[in-house]
């Protein structure tokens, strides 16, 4: 392509990806259980169940705590924002998968300041059974009342953050609440045919209603441990079923740290000249490596992928490392 094509095409790659997810949306208005259940299975690898569930498990048992006594790398798994002091041997996962909070930074400066409050606004949200509209409110308006108090002591205009709240309840209640971003909420509307989510009110009106109408959601709890481990985390999982190809999982903080960790260069002069990649293709270099006999067959089977990270500036061993540390 000459270079002034690939700014149409990367435009034309995002409105399919969206027309994937859009399509996918739209079969869970219709989707029983088993469906809902078999495409996460099918798809574990592009979507990064494992990591995703590790993560969603890690913070299972933290729900139960309030946050004033979670130290500050587990409130940051919490709410969503990651930080290269989260320990790879301690958090095997990307804390921001689902939805991150890293650019709401009023609402991370309020938490530090104001832990005591959020945990206040949590606490209307019980921890099993039924949440009702009336429990959903009393969050909401405590949540909300957090940032007013800020913006009218500081005259500024400064709103609550419905995103980061969708975070913290989905987090609370991961078979309750769906965790949204700026960017994944239009398609979720426009995948199940509801209304824009212009305020608080009508995340539970319109999202969280049409969530409980839908046959997957409420399907009772089922017999089978992993359908029962997916079933308890049903309405936070609807995020998977946004777009997500085997490229997907790379993306993970999680991984780019302890890539950078376990393939940190000597601080050497003279190894940038060595290291200097030679005018070989991306393909024949990935060849020449899968070609050698330990190649596990898995790998063979993730060519294109092995080719597109080292299109971008990894060397071979850094990429099959990375993949061995993925699916092996």
């Amino acid at each position: 392509l000459e270079p002034e094509q690939f700014v149409p095409l990367k435009k034309l790659q995002e409105q399919l990806e969206k027309g994937v997810s859009y399509s996918q949306l739209k079969m869970l208005r219709i989707a029983p259980w088993p469906i809902f259940a078999q495409f996460i299975e099918q798809n574990a690898e592009a979507i990064a169940l494992d990591e995703r569930l590790r993560l969603l498990d890690f913070l299972a048992p933290l729900r139960a705590q309030p946050l004033t006594e979670l130290n500050e790398l587990d409130l940051a798994a919490y709410v969503g924002k990651h930080s290269s002091e989260h320990d790879v041997g301690v958090y095997d996962f990307d804390v921001e998968w689902f939805a991150s909070t890293r650019s709401a930074k009023l609402f991370h400066q309020l938490l530090q300041d104001q832990r005591q409050d959020f945990e206040a606004a949590l606490a209307n949200i019980p921890l099993e059974g039924e949440v009702t509209k009336a429990d959903y409110l009393a969050f909401a308006n405590a949540f909300q009342s957090i940032f007013r108090r800020f913006a009218v002591a500081n005259g500024t205009n400064d709103k609550p953050p419905l995103a980061a709240a969708t975070r913290i309840l989905a987090i609370r209640r991961p078979d309750q609440f769906v965790a949204l971003s700026n960017q994944k909420a239009d398609l979720i509307v426009q995948g199940l045919g509801t209304a824009k989510l212009s305020d608080f009110d009508a995340y539970w009106d319109e999202l969280i209603l049409t969530l409980r109408s839908l046959a997957w959601w409420r399907q009772a709890e089922p017999e089978s441990e992993s359908e029962r481990r997916l079933w308890q985390y049903r309405a936070i999982l609807l995020d998977v079923f946004l777009y997500a190809d085997e490229t997907s999982p790379l993306k993970s903080n999680y991984l780019k740290l302890k890539d950078r960790l376990v393939n940190r260069p000597a601080r050497s002069p003279k190894t940038s000249t060595s290291r200097k990649r030679t005018k070989e293709t991306a393909e024949a270099i990935v060849d020449r490596k899968l070609a050698q006999p330990d190649m596990p067959e898995y790998l063979q089977g993730k060519r294109e992928s092995l080719i597109h990270e080292v299109k971008n500036g990894k060397s071979v061993d850094q990429a099959i490392q990375l993949f061995r540390a993925i699916f092996g």
